[in-house]
């Protein structure tokens, strides 16, 4: 006997698998009622809810759109607003079933695909939408992988549709929003995430070949941009530290110990220093080269051991990648 597969709209099989691609037609972002008041229910129930009560049901599904445009009218319809008001209705009348609508309620964006045939609501509750879509998938608000699709984890292009004031429109990032939902990779994230790469790689090799002072005062520089102020003087002032720096916000203190070349004895031997001493909250062990890998043997909280590709991500992130070129001349 055959096995049956069912393939919903998404391309995905009641197993799990991936059986197509995602299929999708236009996209339109909804506004789920009035103020979103219907979309919690719309949500549980399983339905794309549409307002304008003041239309008939009938005059939308026989396309009779010079009685609508009238009804609209008669309704108090600006001749500003009848546009959209026809352009809405049209959508939801007339949009096939490989559409995606989405929406975005309560920090999550939420998408579907819904039913061909438009019901009519019940006119005798003022307060349930007048007309509605049946969902052929159920809204969900993750992508197909499983990642949650949050308006604060998206562009802010795509979220701040939601200020839309009203109801239906397209969307300028729906290629944007579809890869999400997909689950795929943005090209530009990628192609920036490889320069960044190249720009950490680089920098790694130009801090490497940095002399000692040169070094250290890198080392001081990045933690100064990122916030800690130093509370001793720079350099071998101090037997044990090359300079103690205290964050202002948590009032934590730092002891950094900098040396351009280290083993792993020299990093046991200040650890134990550092281990002696009272007041400091992290020691921070810097170095960019060494003929192994320096390792923490022993699992010591709030100890940090840098190495060159570190420190050049660091010097990155706090803007400092000019200085350490600039250092080569």
């Amino acid at each position: 006997m055959n096995k049956v597969t069912l393939v919903d709209q998404t391309g995905w099989t009641g197993d799990g698998s991936q059986a197509a691609p995602l299929k999708v037609g236009a996209v339109r972002y909804i506004k789920l009622g009035p103020g979103r008041k219907w979309a919690n229910a719309a949500i549980r129930r399983g339905i794309v809810p549409l307002d304008f009560r003041g239309v008939g049901h009938d005059a939308c599904v026989t396309g009779d759109w010079d009685d609508v445009r009238r009804q609209l009218i008669a309704m108090g319809r600006k001749q500003r607003a009848l546009k959209d008001d026809e352009r809405e209705l049209k959508d939801f009348y007339s949009l096939g079933p490989d559409t995606l609508w989405f929406t975005i309620v309560d920090g999550h964006v939420w998408w579907t695909f819904a039913q061909d045939r438009v019901l009519e609501g019940d006119r005798s509750d003022v307060d349930a939408p007048p007309r509605f879509r049946p969902v052929r998938t159920p809204w969900r608000n993750t992508s197909l992988t499983g990642r949650l699709l949050t308006a604060r984890s998206l562009s802010s292009a795509l979220s701040s549709i939601a200020g839309y004031q009203r109801t239906i429109c397209a969307a300028r990032e729906a290629d944007y929003l579809l890869r999400q939902i997909r689950g795929e990779a943005e090209p530009l994230r990628l192609k920036a995430d490889r320069l960044l790469g190249e720009v950490s790689a680089t920098a790694a090799d130009l801090v490497r070949r940095l002399d000692w002072r040169d070094f250290e005062t890198l080392v001081d520089l990045i933690f100064a941009h990122s916030g800690y102020k130093r509370q001793s003087a720079l350099g071998g002032a101090q037997p044990d530290v090359d300079f103690v720096a205290r964050q202002p916000l948590t009032g934590g203190s730092a002891w950094v110990q900098v040396k351009s070349r280290a083993t792993q004895a020299v990093f046991e031997d200040y650890l134990k220093r550092f281990l002696r001493q009272a007041g400091a909250s992290a020691f921070f062990f810097v170095y960019h080269s060494a003929d192994r890998p320096i390792r923490m043997q022993t699992n010591t909280p709030n100890v940090y051991i840098w190495s060159a590709d570190l420190v050049a991500s660091a010097a990155v992130e706090a803007g400092l990648f000019r200085w350490v070129t600039e250092r080569m001349l």
